[in-house]
């Protein structure tokens, strides 16, 4: 008897939108779309200075 994984519900992922928009990109704005079927690398990363 083999046993397969639970099926997960798909979930909709929201655009990504903000200020500071894409890097590295050569200036093109991306959507969901341009990127499906691609492996994409998110880095979020937040810069502080500690007083």
């Amino acid at each position: 008897m083999t046993h397969s994984a639970p099926r997960r519900a798909r979930v909709r992922a929201p655009e990504l939108t903000g200020k500071g928009g894409w890097l590295n990109t050569g200036d093109k704005q991306y959507t969901l779309a341009d990127l499906r079927g691609r492996i994409v690398v998110l880095d979020f990363w937040k810069f502080t200075t500690m007083h």
